[in-house]
């Protein structure tokens, strides 16, 4: 039994080295490789569709200028759930309950977001800092709020998912720790409680996807807001071809 509950945090190492590069690099592994087939197998035809349907669901409120931006957050949400769902495996390390990694995957990019929109139109960004319609004398008092709340956004995103996982991860060592404890003495508590450790690590997995889908989601919302342009409910792979009459 484990006295410290959050040893398990802690990164692993390997003749002195951390394998922390190695569970960082493993979720690259589910991108598509190409291949010269007609017909690709199983595998690559799942990953396209699952890259598909998640770029096009991200980007359906975004405006056009921002759909270059696919790749990065595609990209990002397929590195957080791979490492979410590696985790949950016995004897591995979560790399994204470290708030270390976690902020800096949030901070370079929420400030790239917002460095977008300065540069493109700084008037409409500042716009932001204060809500239409605000009183006089309570403008000076919401700008200071709006730009607080605006600073705090990388912070809450790496806060959210760090916090979500590490205690999803307690509640397990928890009750795996019970149910090994209770064993010996209750057969009818131990099964119980090793139920109850099936259906919490189903709830995990569900908490992984979704984390990892909400931090998207969320760099999606904050590039909404700094891109400027006509909107589009289709993705630049999908835009439809004109007809040519031969």
């Amino acid at each position: 039994m484990n006295l410290n509950l959050f040893s398990q945090f802690a990164s692993p190492t390997l003749f002195g080295l951390p394998l922390i590069i190695i569970a960082m690099l493993t979720p690259w592994l589910l991108f598509p490789t190409p291949s010269n087939r007609w017909l690709p197998n199983r595998l690559i035809a799942t990953q396209t569709w699952f890259l598909k349907a998640f770029t096009k669901q991200i980007f359906l409120p975004i405006n056009q200028p921002g759909h270059k931006w696919a790749f990065l957050l595609t990209s990002t949400m397929v590195f957080l759930l791979g490492m979410n769902l590696l985790g949950l495996l016995p004897y591995t390390f979560t790399p994204t309950t470290q708030l270390s990694l976690n902020l800096g995957l949030a901070i370079p990019l929420w400030l790239a977001t917002v460095a977008i929109g300065f540069r493109n139109q700084i008037t409409a960004s500042l716009g932001h800092l204060l809500p239409e319609g605000t009183p006089t004398p309570l403008i000076p008092i919401l700008i200071i709020i709006e730009t607080i709340s605006l600073f705090i956004r990388p912070l809450a995103l790496g806060v959210r998912l760090t916090a979500n996982l590490t205690a999803g991860h307690l509640l397990i060592q928890l009750i795996s720790m019970a149910t090994v404890a209770m064993a010996s003495s209750s057969i009818l508590v131990s099964s119980l409680t090793f139920a109850t450790l099936l259906l919490l690590t189903m709830l995990e997995i569900a908490v992984a996807m979704i984390q990892a889908y909400v931090f998207v989601l969320l760099l999606s919302l904050y590039l909404q807001e700094n891109t400027y342009g006509p909107p589009s409910s289709c993705m630049p792979h999908s835009q439809p071809q004109p007809l040519t009459s031969y």
